[in-house]
């Protein structure tokens, strides 16, 4: 075992906690290595049990300076910059404990490490659930959904990942226990921390608890697809938009994506209502008649059928363990959404909020697609990439003036730089 890791091991003084490199499966270090400069890799993994471990190592590592790699599971890992001279990954995988349900406040708190489809099961079981429809869901943890702002097509009636976390536990780059918000709906002590680690890909602290609304689960649900020529697609959505029905998800999808799921031809709107029974028919009746009028084909899922469709969506677009594959994060006015989507071969655009995953081929498909997202008022934000693209092309493509402002915030949080260094915006 190197230094770094014997160093770790006697801190922690639990078996199986930490892993030297040269230990680990390839697949996890394959995992692992899409973070980081294939040039160099990191002495160790850990993985602390208790949110006190976590704290510990942290503390060690601030004061030798080494620099630290957050994650989960690593189901998103491979998202974001490359980062350089990484010491140690840390794991908050085992730390995954329920902390709290509160079944009559529909509030719940657990630990970062927690999977999602976990715990949704336990949601479940009192008939509820988080409003999140994350990439990588059965293995994908908490922490990471957070770290990300990962949300997906649920963002359409629920928000996103900040608009439903209510509270934060975080471990400070010197080891420090932190926290922010708290475990009711109604709260307003202390600083809005949890919107500035919403998205900062572990570069602020490594988040060890959450505090989320939950949601009582719908009695039925059913999606109704619109396929065909992208004016009459902009019709409906128009319509859509303009109407007293209330989708949970509602998202635009390319024309290649609707043929991969053999859905028809054209490009698609479809349309998740879940409601009590007699609601869902009746919108989703009503929008199959807005789509007949215009010349739209149309259909209505539901079950099992229903479910796949949404679960194949972001599968098809991520196409997880092809590393040849470019996926990126958009984001443009709704008002354009359709003129992008009718742009690219594979990829989806949440209707509300103008937000998208897309999948592209090459460099110069990303700055195409860039250039007409940002004369759009939008950004386009490369989330998985070959390190070759990754190395030379700026991923997320930001212009705007906030630069200095983040800087200054990492210093402030990380004064030594150690924590997921070059993973975000400017190479933070």
């Amino acid at each position: 075992m190197n230094a770094i890791a014997s160093t770790i091991a006697s801190i922690i003084n639990t078996e199986n906690a930490v892993f030297p490199w040269e230990n680990l499966a390839p697949s996890q270090q394959q995992r692992i290595q899409a973070a980081i400069n294939p040039k160099t890799h990191p002495s160790c993994i850990v993985y602390p049990h208790t949110q006190e471990q976590l704290a510990a190592v942290m503390s060690a590592a601030n004061s030798n300076k080494w620099s630290v790699l957050p994650c989960g599971s690593a189901s998103k890992l491979h998202w974001g910059g490359l980062s350089k001279n990484i010491d140690i990954v840390v794991s908050t995988e085992r730390i995954n404990r329920l902390i709290e349900h509160a079944v009559g406040d529909l509030t719940v708190t657990v630990e970062a490490g927690i999977k999602f489809g976990e715990l949704q099961e336990i949601l479940a079981k009192y008939r509820q659930n988080l409003a999140l429809d994350p990439a990588f869901s059965p293995f994908a943890t908490i922490g990471g959904i957070i770290a990300t702002a990962d949300t997906g097509s649920l963002r359409q009636r629920y928000g996103g990942v900040r608009d439903q976390l209510l509270g934060i536990t975080f471990i400070r780059a010197d080891g420090q226990i932190a926290k922010a918000g708290g475990r009711v709906v109604k709260n307003v002590a202390g600083y809005d921390l949890m919107k500035l680690f919403t998205g900062a890909y572990g570069t602020l602290g490594i988040i060890s608890q959450a505090t989320f609304r939950v949601y009582p689960l719908p009695e039925t649900s059913g999606t109704v697809i619109l396929t065909g020529k992208a004016e009459a697609i902009s019709q409906a959505a128009t319509i859509l938009q303009g109407s007293e029905l209330t989708p949970t998800q509602a998202d635009l999808i390319s024309s290649q994506l609707v043929s991969d799921l053999n859905l028809g031809s054209g490009i698609g709107l479809i349309v998740r209502f879940q409601s009590i029974s007699e609601s869902v028919k009746e919108q989703s009746n009503r929008l199959l008649a807005i789509g007949q009028k215009l010349g739209l084909n149309g259909a209505i899922y539901s079950a099992e059928n229903e479910a796949n469709l949404w679960q194949q969506l972001p599968e098809t677009i991520h196409n997880y363990g092809n590393n040849s594959e470019i996926t990126a994060k958009i984001g443009v006015l709704p008002t354009a959404a359709v003129e992008v989507i009718n742009k690219i071969n594979f990829g989806l655009i949440h209707l509300n909020s103008g937000l998208g995953l897309v999948r592209l081929e090459n460099q110069n498909q990303v700055l195409n697609v860039r250039d007409f997202c940002q004369s759009n008022s939008g950004f386009l934000s490369v989330l998985s990439a070959p390190f070759e693209i990754k190395e030379k092309l700026d991923i997320w493509g930001y212009d705007g003036n906030g630069l200095d402002m983040m800087q200054r915030i990492k210093k402030q949080f990380d004064g030594n730089y150690i924590l997921s260094p070059g993973r975000f915006v400017g190479g933070i």
